[in-house]
């Protein structure tokens, strides 16, 4: 052996690390921990770390980036691993092939030192070096040979630090683990780390480990698969993108099927990107079928065949069928699903054992399977669906559902369709609705020729039920929509009728009101002059359902129409369920104008769904009673109960309305984050599953909610992604413009505006009759009675009407009572009136603010109530929200009023530095900021609350300071800027825009004027 130049530090193998690997996810802890160990190393203060984990978990990665820590440090680092050479050999393991390994890598980096450096165990060390050919190598023991390595890595780690990185010490031979053993027990004194892994099987090195752990020569970090955000972060890493632009889907993918495993995530998002590029992404990477796949043939052959016969169940198995189709006593059993656990191909049971086992994640059930043919795994399914048979005969439960997967991979397409169709049919029953979608979506995707006409309806009109009642629009096969369907299945004509039926529910649901009408005229084509008053009622029924969604005057009158003869023929064919939605459809038209009567429907079909059991009834009903409550007395509790039935039964429809009716109260009481939180939600659920006229609705709750804050522009654009579905919700048009637009221009104190705005709501409504209210029986009664178009009459129409009695109207009704008292002199009722609408508004802190100011100078006017008080309250609260024009109102009328004004403005400070430099002011400032949007003085002095002439002064003063000639001079130079005028400032009156850039010194407006 020569002795090399040991001047340089050098990595032996790594002579630098490697650039251009994905960072390391989720091993912060472990890092520092060896990092901690590195650096105690080249202080002279050696240690050792154990490794473990399931296959995949990242031992290799981590001990890669232990190389590239101790490169980065200038210290010397090694590598060998353990390997099975040879399967079939009586010897499968080399002795001593890690260790060789990473002293070879020392040999081609020049850092073997010489035969004198090592003494009297040179000749030990050539046992592990034949071609070092140093005499008495073959006497040395293993003892000797122990110490030579300890002696050498610790001459190559002097003055700098040594890290020996030894892997898969599970497949090492015992002389090597006798050599690890012993360095273990002096590594403490010499400038060496070792970082060892071992699988968590039970083995000879997994022992070592426990014992250096227990003698405290070796600490052990046990990597645990990442969590859900740590493979976000991955997939980010390996596409090569942010971790907000990583693809939802494929995130959601990567953590459910590959178990959080790292190596796994990375061969999936290798073979998904292929797959997404070319001829489809295969079930699952090679890489991972060759791991499983030598795991599997480690717990022998009948090993072999339980994981096989479990995998055609799919991700887990029960383990008594499997049993029975081995063969096998259950000791025999239980001993091989041991090992299938600590091979890391199973998951460990529950506590107290499971009659199930689930592989380790879902990818394994395919891996076990990725080398057998076709025609192997039919034979395996068909012992499999033999044994369930033998075990349960009558297919119970869930057991049907798992006999028809069983049937499909054996190939017997026929029994399959039958099975699922049963399966799902059970499901639908029992109020399982999103297992029952599945079930029938995969029946109806299988049926072919091969199965009846008769067999191919039932599995259709149990599929379309499914789709209506969960809203999974998603799950539904193009082959159920398609042109020939059903007309094409060969049924009777009744039949069809039904399978017609279905389908307008289906398509009104999707927010399809013309398509719906097209197979409600069909089916009534179908049905002739006598129809049954089964089909009749499930006609009628829809087609009241669709009455609701369509544009036309007369529909809520037809829609109630429809119901009563629904209901009357439901009740004849003894059909609860027709008959409970075709009281849902009453209450749904009776709501506006006789919320008891509405009421009564709702509570006579909840108890139709619980005395036939019919939880997606139940679950409506619900629903529509919680809303009632909530709107007369402002609790939510039994909505948000009812929304968690909902979601509990799996109706996704009434889960969205039940969040968008929780949302719209959210915004009348304030709280416009958590109703943003809730309507972007939905709208993102409702856009996944094509449910349109949901889609609708909660657009339209988007753009209440930027109306509500006084955000024209964000109303209008929530409002444009409502126009093209408008025709989805119909009674949504009315609303847009009583309770967005209307509100909105309220907030921005142009009344004039607002009156329009309420006017055309009124037009759509009776061009479209809504089942819900704009505004009418509230906010529209105290506007026409403050401008004198409403008097006693109208109040008293209005409040006989049962929407009146909402909370939300009553403190707009209960204010526009107030001002006909005071009109009338009775200043004591006014004052009392007016106490009662402030109480029913204490929830709603906008509306509440907007009624004070609306009714303070008729208060004052006719000496009643506490006008000036108010005015202070609804500044202060309009001031705080960012509502300038209503808070400069409020102001203005105090001035009115011969009441002191608290002096809102900060002062230069809320001008940027770049126009301060001029000595404009911050009420130039806000002049400024209009003028360059264009604006008219006149319109200015509106918005800002302040005179005509006080404008025109603070134009000149601007146009003199900036060194502009005229007002298009000052806004073209303003548009110059990358941000124009909007956002900065926000003192009294402000605008309150967005975020916005100034000119600084040499800029074109800069350029204008010197500074003075």
């Amino acid at each position: 052996m020569t002795t090399p130049h040991l001047g340089s530090a050098a990595t032996a193998g790594h002579p630098a690390p490697r650039r251009g690997r994905v960072p390391l996810v989720g091993r912060v802890a472990e890092r520092e921990q060896i990092e901690s160990a590195l650096a105690a190393a080249r202080q002279g203060s050696g240690g050792a770390v154990f490794v473990t984990g399931d296959p995949g978990v990242g031992t290799t990665r981590l001990a890669a980036e232990a190389v590239d820590v101790a490169a980065e440090a200038h210290m010397v680092a090694v590598r060998g691993r353990a390997r099975v050479l040879d399967a079939n050999a009586a010897c499968r393991q080399a002795p001593y092939q890690p260790l060789v390994e990473a002293l070879l890598s020392l040999g081609r980096a020049g850092l073997l030192p010489g035969r004198e450096a090592l003494g009297p165990y040179a000749p030990a060390l050539a046992r592990l070096l034949p071609d070092a050919r140093v005499p008495g190598a073959a006497a040395s023991s293993s003892l000797m040979v122990a110490e030579a390595v300890l002696r050498l890595l610790a001459l190559v780690g002097r003055g700098r630090g040594c890290l020996l990185v030894l892997e898969d010490l599970h497949e090492a031979d015992p002389a090597t683990l006798a050599t690890v053993e012993y360095l273990l027990e002096h590594v403490e004194r010499e400038p060496v780390v070792l970082l060892l892994t071992v699988g968590r099987q039970v083995c000879a090195a997994a022992g070592l480990a426990f014992r250096a752990r227990q003698r405290g020569t070796a600490t052990t970090l046990d990597l645990r698969p990442l969590d859900r955000a740590e493979v976000r972060l991955l997939v980010a890493a390996e596409q090569g993108v942010s971790p907000e632009e990583a693809d939802p889907d494929v995130v959601d993918r990567a953590a459910t099927d590959c178990g959080g495993l790292p190596f796994v995530v990375r061969e999936w998002l290798h073979d998904h990107s292929r797959g997404a590029s070319g001829a489809g992404a295969p079930a699952v990477p090679a890489a991972v079928v060759e791991s499983v796949r030598r795991r599997m043939e480690g717990i022998g052959p009948v090993g072999v065949e339980l994981m096989r016969t479990g995998a055609v169940f799919g991700g887990r198995f029960p383990v008594a069928v499997v049993q029975h189709a081995l063969g096998c006593t259950h000791a025999e059993l239980s001993a091989l699903l041991h090992e299938g656990v600590a091979a890391a191909l199973l998951a460990p049971p529950g506590a107290g054992g499971a009659p199930w086992y689930a592989f380790r994640y879902p990818l394994v059930a395919g891996a076990v399977l990725g080398g057998v043919g076709p025609g192997e795994r039919a034979g395996y399914a068909r012992r499999a669906v033999r044994a369930l048979a033998d075990l349960y005969p009558a297919l119970p439960g869930a057991w049907c559902g798992h006999a028809a997967a069983l049937h499909e991979r054996a190939g017997d397409a026929a029994e399959a369709v039958r099975l699922y169709g049963e399966a799902g049919r059970r499901a639908l029953s029992e109020g399982v609705l999103d297992r029952a979608v599945d079930l029938l979506a995969r029946a109806q995707e299988l049926a072919d020729d091969a199965s009846t006409p008769e067999e191919r309806a039932d599995v259709l009109e149990l599929l379309l039920d499914a789709v209506a009642r969960s809203g999974r629009l998603d799950r539904l096969p193009a082959s159920a929509t398609g042109p020939t369907c059903p007309d094409g299945l060969g049924v009777p004509a009744l039949r069809r009728a039904g399978l017609h039926a279905r389908l307008a529910g289906v398509a009104d649901l999707a927010g399809r009101p013309s398509e719906a009408l097209r197979h409600l005229d069909i089916a009534r084509l179908l049905l002739g002059d006598a129809p049954s008053d089964a089909c009749a009622a499930l006609v009628d029924v829809t087609a009241a359902q669709v009455e609701l969604s369509r544009r036309a005057p007369e529909r809520m009158r037809t829609a109630a129409e429809f119901a009563r003869r629904g209901l009357a023929a439901a009740g004849r064919a003894d059909l609860p369920e027709l008959a409970g939605r075709a009281r849902l459809v009453l209450a749904r038209v009776l709501l506006q104008r006789d919320g008891e009567a509405a009421a009564g429907h709702l509570a006579r079909a909840r108890v139709l769904a619980h005395t036939h059991r019919i939880p997606a009834l139940a679950a409506e009903a619900e629903v529509g009673l919680a809303a009632i409550t909530s709107r007369v007395d402002g609790d939510l509790t039994r909505l948000e109960g009812a929304r968690q039935e909902a979601l509990h039964t799996g109706v996704v429809p009434l889960v969205h309305e039940a969040d968008l009716l929780l949302a719209l109260e959210q915004i009348q009481r304030g709280d416009f984050e958590s109703a943003g939180g809730r309507i972007r939600e939905r709208i993102a659920d409702a856009t996944r599953l094509r449910l349109g006229r949901s889609l609708a609705e909660l657009w339209l709750a988007e753009a209440v909610r930027h109306a509500h804050q006084g955000r024209r522009d964000d109303m209008e654009e929530a409002l444009e992604a409502l126009a093209p579905l408008v025709d989805a919700a119909p009674g949504a048009l009315p609303r847009s413009y009583g309770l967005a637009r209307a509100f909105c221009a309220l907030l921005e104190e142009r009344h004039d505006v607002a009156e329009r705005e309420f006017a055309h709501a009124l037009v759509y409504d009776a061009e479209n009759p809504s089942s819900g209210d704009f505004g009418r029986y509230g906010i529209v009664l105290l506007l026409g009675v403050l401008s004198g178009r409403m008097a006693w009459p109208h109040h008293a129409s209005v409040v006989a009407v049962s929407a009146a009695g909402t909370r939300w109207n009553r403190q707009f009704a209960g204010m526009a009572h107030a001002v006909l008292l005071g009109r009338e002199g009775r200043a004591g009722e006014a004052t009392a009136a007016a106490a009662d609408a402030l109480e029913a508004a204490a929830p709603h802190p906008v509306a509440r603010a907007l009624c004070r100011r609306l009714v303070a100078q008729s208060a004052y006017d006719h000496g009643w109530g506490a006008p000036v008080d108010w005015l202070r309250e609804a500044e202060d609260y309009f001031h705080g929200a960012g509502v300038s024009a209503v808070a400069g109102a409020c102001r203005v009328l105090l001035r009115g009023l011969g009441a002191p004004v608290r002096q809102r403005r900060s002062g230069t400070g809320s001008v940027p530095p770049a126009l301060r430099r001029y000595g404009i002011t911050a009420r130039e400032f806000e002049v400024a900021r209009l003028l360059a949007d264009r604006i008219r003085n006149k319109d200015i002095a509106a918005r800002l609350c302040i005179s005509l002439r006080t404008v025109e002064k603070h134009v000149s003063s601007l146009l003199q300071k900036t060194g502009h000639p005229d007002r298009g001079a000052f806004a073209a130079a303003a548009r110059e800027l990358p941000g124009g005028f909007a956002g900065a400032g926000g003192a009294d009156g402000s605008s309150g825009y967005g975020g916005s850039c100034f000119p600084g010194p040499g800029s074109s407006w800069g350029a204008r004027r010197s500074a003075p």
